[in-house]
């Protein structure tokens, strides 16, 4: 245990003496907020989740699942512990009734009262047991990247996006958003291209999912998309039908039988969204209850880029649509890229974690009364 003890000291010490790549100073913000570095050093932080006693948990794209401790709840990370390891594509997390999920390209697992064994760990090169939940999911890479989301009554949902740019494929898990139900797999929604967020509405428990619309169509078409799931097995277009009323010019003279779903609201084309999350909490003003924020990830092959933002959007208690802002940009000056935000995490006390996967930081975003 003394071993352990030195070990956090002189990585904490380590850890605080390195400095962000990123300048705060050029990120702008709505009125009232600021913003700070909650955590750094990261290899490409994506999904977080909150435990039950406020431990935060973050998959790296590079292969890790790591705890961020923040002892004396001074808004900074003090340590980090690895969960898991040698991962494949593991950007997906959720937690449930005491158990962290996590995904890679083609599983699932999960490790049980993860709080508890961290509570208990004595042997930093300890890794905890992890169970599988399930397995055989595709394995193509080219979209392979999971999101992990739990409903109210326990079901894991997940996404499987299309393995290309554009295509059919026999497979019907692809392009889809599926579910775990009594250890089935169920569809929720079909047509999906590349799903990376999505969560359910705190009042009316609909799911809402971003979509990245497909490539090589031109700097200004098509937009990617918010989109309401109203029914299970609904289908929102991909690959015959993009955006609203964009027929695809390989796939669209096929009637594919399907009655399509055009989304709510077009995000614009290559702003590539990534992590969503619907604010329930108390410290942000009361009219930004019920808002959806969306992390705009930004272009990768526009000849002017877009996105690199995080949005705030205005919804309805229809689920309609009421409007949409810029709620932190800045991370784009002048064609420069300097931070990609990638999925934002709201905590139990209200504040907002926002994960950065090029600066390879984890934000905090806290409101001043």
């Amino acid at each position: 245990m003394r071993n352990l003890f030195i070990f956090i000291f002189i990585f904490t010490y380590a850890f605080s003496m390195r400095l962000s790549a990123i300048n705060l100073e050029q990120l702008e913000l709505e009125d009232g907020f600021e913003i700070s570095i909650f955590a750094e050093n990261l290899d490409a932080p994506r999904q977080m989740v909150e435990g039950e006693n406020g431990t935060i948990f973050v998959a790296e794209r590079g292969g890790q699942i790591l705890a961020l401790i923040d002892a004396d709840k001074n808004g900074q990370v003090d340590s980090k512990i690895i969960v898991a390891k040698d991962l494949t594509l593991s950007t997906g997390l959720s937690i449930f009734d005491g158990s962290l999920y996590f995904s890679e390209i083609s599983k699932i697992w999960k490790i049980n009262n993860i709080e508890d064994w961290l509570r208990n760990q004595t042997d930093i090169n300890e890794l905890p047991n992890k169970n599988l939940v399930i397995d055989g999911l595709p394995d193509d890479t080219w979209h392979g990247w999971k999101w992990l989301q739990h409903d109210e009554q326990g079901r894991l949902h997940f996404n499987v996006g299309a393995p290309c740019n554009i295509c059919l494929s026999e497979n019907q898990q692809f392009a889809s958003i599926l579910r775990i139900e009594n250890d089935l797999i169920e569809h929720v929604a079909r047509g999906v291209r590349n799903s990376v967020g999505f969560d359910f509405h705190p009042q009316s428990k609909k799911l809402f999912f971003t979509d990245n619309g497909r490539d090589w169509l031109g700097d200004d078409s098509p937009s990617c998309e918010l989109n309401r799931v109203d029914a299970d097995g609904q289908f929102f277009g991909y690959p015959y039908k993009h955006a609203s009323n964009i027929s695809d010019p390989e796939f669209g003279h096929i009637n594919p039988g399907y009655d399509f779903v055009d989304p709510i609201l077009e995000l614009g084309a290559h702003v590539a969204p990534t992590g969503v999350s619907f604010y329930k909490g108390d410290m942000f003003p009361a009219q930004m209850r019920n808002n959806l924020f969306i992390a705009l990830h930004g272009s990768w092959n526009r000849a002017e880029k877009v996105g690199y933002k995080l949005l705030r959007v205005t919804i309805d208690q229809k689920g309609d649509v009421v409007s949409s802002k810029d709620f932190i940009t800045g991370w784009l000056k002048n064609g420069k890229v300097s931070g990609r935000p990638s999925a934002p995490l709201f905590r139990n006390d209200g504040s907002l974690l926002l994960s950065d996967d090029k600066a390879n930081v984890i934000y905090l975003v806290t409101y001043k009364v």
